[in-house]
């Protein structure tokens, strides 16, 4: 009995011990129940603001009844008797959100009840408002702190800066604003300082020098002025400084290279001004170092390459020239090498060909001459960038057999030939440019081998024939450019189904636009310019449902503009000009949404790419000449040209209620009545033009409430009356633009109008504005795409900006 009682004790005694053993290896009940209140936060804020079921990814194993050190995004600490929560992993946590819905950034508050936090990842969530403070000086134990890529705005907290032990802190992609203050200075552990894409302003504090375990300091995207303070000599552990693409100015410290440490050092898209420090030569841990588009001046110094570390050198876009006398032996071995814009002069520099890891070259806007290096044909580079110099003769073979060649971007030299037939085995091959050379003859039938080419831009040579390369409807292909040359025959539509962009304007293209070309169900850009395209203006667009841009200008259409039209929702630029269309303009043409309220679904390739790639202008009629548009805003360019055609019939009203057209040109056709009161309601118009028709009546006085029009023509009509007045109007002072109006008068022509009772005013006043947002100075193109998403950090580096090309005139038929 004695010996069962001892027994019964032991196991009472043990079964204690287990349960007190077990209840310590839980995390604490106040760090559970701020768990908890944080998912219950998430999740009302989701609801009520979301019609959809919203799930939330990770936290669904969060429930009172079990240890939240089993929790899926939480870790806790394995090394003492208190199981505290220590880290929580909460990058998108948030999934599938639909558009409209907001998290706002309060949820936050409960996470900062944890005071044993040493890791809080919140980034790609979305979270929206101000970063909240309440709390936050409560984790002085963090040591990494990610809230990169949410919608967090305001200034940065400076709470923050009270946390001793951070020694990770990402704020990029974000929207904060104001200074970078001093109390930064106070994070004396900290070694990596990430303020990327957060919009901060005003000078870097000189306070920053006092980190000096810093390692990595980033303030990348930002709008940071002023000089870069020799205070950063301080930071002698530094092996990443990062300050691209800020507004710092003046001289690079001469004394940079006493941060023997660095390994990358990257000042690229500043206005920093002088030579290249020659201190820079003492950094013998040099790897990177990116110095394009500055204002940076002098001889490049060939001592860079002796640099043995060094494998990205990226000098282009400054006033820096490149000595081509000085004899170079590199110790170095480059991985990629940009000497855009540096004054190179000759032959392509013959020590290139000792980079044997080299995979990226951009030598493009030089004063390179000579023929295409047969060396640099068999490199077996990744991306060829010589765009923009004098190089001549044919392309050879050999650098069509290359297995890496990725990007290949010839345009605007002077290349002639034959494109070599065996161009479709460069099976990797993503981008080509040959555009604003001499190449002739036929289009390669091979080039629709490349499956995984994405981008062809062939314009502006002197390709011919009446065959065109067939492309499978499988085919990554989702731009296509051949405008501009001599291409005949009917309207290819063999292209990928994926087309986003297809330029085939300026050619000599006959024929019905085939039934085939509504498969191509993801167009958005559909160039058809200045061909011999002839028949009626078919049913079938109205089924291209993503359609934005649509130019048939200058071809033989001819009948009634179909109804349908008005079904194409994201319509916003149609020239349908100079051709035989004829009948009633349709009373819904009103009703295209996309003239209305213009949506912002465009991507612009400079978005996508880490560098930027340009294309054929849009060409339009802008105030009476023919201009190229730049796609930098294409999305909100709205433009309506029904001019020179046969269009008869009284204006439909509904056409005053496209508030989004920048330009209306119904000149020139065989239009009568009256000229609509509706009109009136274009208040983003700029131009219009309604010359040349049988319009009777008066001027509509609803056209003072214009604020933005710059450019009226309603000569050659039947007008009479006053010609309305307001600050707008009475700008509009040409005496060509009311011409051959016989019954008009008015100041704005100077004919006084006969004594009878005052016109009607407008009913709301006209304020002057300032110039508009429209400019076609240096106008250039960068067509949106949104096929290229799977680019961005795949193969390149690096950028490609292009001049305005060399246009091949062309007489318009009227």
């Amino acid at each position: 009995m004695a010996k069962l009682s001892i027994r019964i004790a032991s196991f009472i005694i043990f079964f204690s011990f287990s349960l007190s053993f077990n209840t310590s290896l839980c995390c604490p009940n106040e760090q559970k129940l701020a768990l908890l209140q944080f998912k219950s936060s998430v999740f009302n804020e989701s609801i009520s603001n979301s019609s959809l079921d919203i799930p939330i990814g990770g936290v669904e194993s969060w429930d009172s009844s079990s240890d939240c050190c089993q929790w899926d995004l939480v870790t806790c600490n394995t090394r003492s008797a208190l199981r505290n929560v220590v880290g929580l992993d909460l990058y998108s946590f948030v999934i599938s959100l639909a558009p409209e819905t907001v998290v706002s950034s309060v949820v936050l508050e409960p996470l900062f009840q944890i005071r044993s936090l040493m890791k809080l990842d919140i980034s790609s969530n979305f979270l929206q408002g101000q970063f909240p403070t309440n709390g936050i000086a409560n984790l002085n134990k963090l040591v990494h702190l990610d809230m990169r890529e949410n919608r967090f705005n305001g200034s940065i907290p400076p709470q923050l800066f009270s946390l001793k032990n951070l020694q990770y802190l990402d704020m990029s992609s974000n929207s904060f604003v104001g200074v970078l203050n001093g109390e930064v200075a106070t994070l004396r552990n900290l070694r990596v300082l990430n303020l990327d894409e957060n919009f901060l302003t005003g000078e870097i504090p000189t306070d920053i020098g006092n980190l000096t375990q810093l390692r990595r300091l980033s303030l990348r995207q930002n709008r940071f002025s002023g000089v870069i303070s020799k205070s950063f000599l301080q930071l002698t552990e530094l092996e990443v400084l990062d300050f691209r693409n800020n507004s710092l100015s003046m001289e690079i410290p001469i004394d940079i290279g006493s941060l023997s440490n660095i390994s990358t050092l990257a000042l690229s898209m500043n206005q920093l001004t002088g030579e290249i420090p020659p201190s820079i030569k003492s950094l013998s841990k040099l790897v990177t170092l990116q110095l394009e588009n500055n204002l940076l001046s002098g001889e490049i110094p060939t001592w860079l390459l002796d640099i043995k570390a060094l494998k990205i050198l990226n000098l282009g876009g400054n006033h820096l020239t490149w000595n081509n006398s000085l004899p170079v032996a590199p110790k170095c071995m480059l991985s990629q090498l940009s000497l855009k814009s540096c004054r190179l002069a000759g032959l392509i520099p013959f020590w290139i060909s000792t980079q044997k890891n080299l995979d990226f070259l951009d030598l493009s806007e030089n004063e390179l001459e000579g023929t295409f290096p047969r060396w640099l044909a068999k490199s077996n580079l990744g991306t060829i960038l010589l765009s923009d110099n004098k190089l001549m003769g044919p392309l050879p073979p050999p650098l069509f057999q290359s297995l890496n060649l990725s990007v290949l971007a010839l345009s605007r030299n002077n290349f002639s030939g034959e494109l070599p037939k065996n161009i479709g085995d460069t099976t990797s091959i993503m981008i080509l440019m040959l555009a604003n050379n001499n190449f002739s003859g036929l289009i390669p039938k091979s080039i629709s081998k490349i499956y995984r080419l994405l981008l062809l831009d062939l314009s502006h040579n002197q390709f011919s024939g009446s065959t065109f390369p067939s492309f499978s409807p499988k085919a990554l292909l989702a731009y296509i450019d051949v405008s501009s040359n001599r291409l005949s025959g009917q309207l290819p539509v063999n292209f990928a189904l994926g087309t986003r962009i297809l330029a085939l304007g300026d050619n000599e293209f006959s024929g019905p636009l085939p039934t085939n070309l509504s498969n191509l169900s993801q167009l958005e850009h559909l160039d058809l310019h200045n061909n011999y395209i002839t028949g009626n203006l078919p049913e079938f667009l109205a089924q291209m449902s993503s359609l934005q841009v649509l130019n048939l200008r200058n071809n033989s259409l001819e009948g009634q503009i179909p109804n349908a039209l008005s079904k194409l929702s994201s319509l916003r630029i149609l020239d349908l000009s100079v051709n035989n269309l004829s009948g009633r303009i349709p009373a819904n043409i009103g009703n295209i949404v996309g003239m209305i309220k213009t949506p912002n679904t465009f991507t612009l390739i400079s978005d996508v790419f880490t560098f930027s790639i340009e294309f054929s202008d849009l060409i339009l009629n802008w105030k009476k000449s023919l201009q190229g548009l730049s796609s930098r805003n294409l999305e909100i360019y709205c433009f309506l040209d029904l001019s020179r055609n046969r269009l008869s019939g009284e204006v439909p009203t509904s056409m005053g209620g496209l508030t989004s057209l920048k330009l209306l040109n119904i000149s020139h056709n065989k239009l009568s009545g009256s000229i609509p009161m509706s009109f009136g309601g274009l208040e983003s118009v700029e131009s219009l033009d309604m010359s040349h028709n049988y319009f009777s009546g008066k001027i509509p006085w609803t056209l003072a409430n214009l604020q933005q029009l710059g450019t009226l023509d309603v000569s050659n009509n039947k007008l009479v009356g006053q010609i309305p007045m307001g600050s707008q109007m009475d700008r509009l002072n040409d005496p060509n633009s009311f011409a051959n109006n016989s019954g008009l008068c008015g100041m704005q022509i100077q004919r006084p109008c006969p004594m009878t009772s005052p016109p009607k005013s407008p009913p709301r006043s006209v304020v002057a504005k300032s110039d508009t947002w429209f400019s076609w100075n240096g106008a250039w193109v960068g067509f949106p795409i949104g096929f290229v998403s799977v680019l961005v950090s795949a193969y390149f580096s690096g950028y490609l900006t292009l001049k305005p090309r060399r246009r091949r005139p062309r007489s318009i038929r009227k």
